[in-house]
């Protein structure tokens, strides 16, 4: 269930050096809004981070299972602190921000931003954009595996070809024996034939 899953809130100094600085006291608002609205949804907020060079191993010491960046105007620093810190494990990432300028969302979006959203940070909004957002990662991410599986599956047959070719040349094999005979011994260790193939290459190597 989406309010079981870890979040953590990333998000600018919510302490400004001058208490009289207009715009960081919204800032200070929107962030207190956007964590009173989590809570007041049942969510599981583990922690507000700041987005600093640091972000990379409190991520990895806290497991988020979604990471929320609440951003000021200028959202491009902050963000490429949370995709860095995500870049060996993947995370859904939703961007709160006041910057009505649509113009980086497409950028955001390809860094690995699964909800970039301009204001309106009204609690009942939150679970709809976060029940999107994680539909939307999930949805890529199984992409993401189709297509990395698609990519072994071609190295794996044309690694499978390369083994071939060497047993027809070396052994005066027809195209099925060859086969056949990398089929068995891969039986016969239980190895994939992808494996044994990649194997026979290899040997073959060290002999040129």
């Amino acid at each position: 269930m989406l309010n079981s899953l870890r979040i953590v809130v990333v998000a600018q100094d919510l302490l400004p050096e001058d208490p009289n600085d207009e715009q960081a006291q919204t800032l200070i608002e929107r962030s207190k809004a956007l964590r009173i609205g989590l809570l007041e949804n049942g969510f599981n907020l583990v922690a507000t981070l700041p987005p600093d060079v640091f972000l990379a191993d409190r991520i990895a010491q806290l497991q988020p299972d979604l990471i929320i960046l609440d951003a000021e105007s200028d959202a491009r620093d902050a963000l490429e602190h949370v995709v860095f810190a995500t870049r060996d494990e993947r995370r859904p990432i939703v961007l709160f921000t006041d910057d009505s300028d649509t113009s980086h969302i497409g950028e955001a979006v390809a860094a690995g931003v699964s909800a970039y959203i301009v204001a309106g940070l009204a609690p009942s909004r939150i679970k709809p954009i976060l029940d999107v957002a994680m539909a939307r990662f999930e949805h890529e991410q199984r992409l993401r595996d189709e297509l990395a599986q698609a990519k072994t599956a071609l190295q794996s047959k044309d690694i499978i070809s390369q083994a071939k070719a060497l047993l027809m040349q070396k052994q005066n094999l027809t195209e099925p024996q060859a086969y056949e005979k990398m089929r068995k011994m891969a039986m016969n260790k239980g190895l994939k034939i992808a494996d044994i193939a990649q194997h026979m290459i290899d040997m073959a190597e060290l002999w040129v």
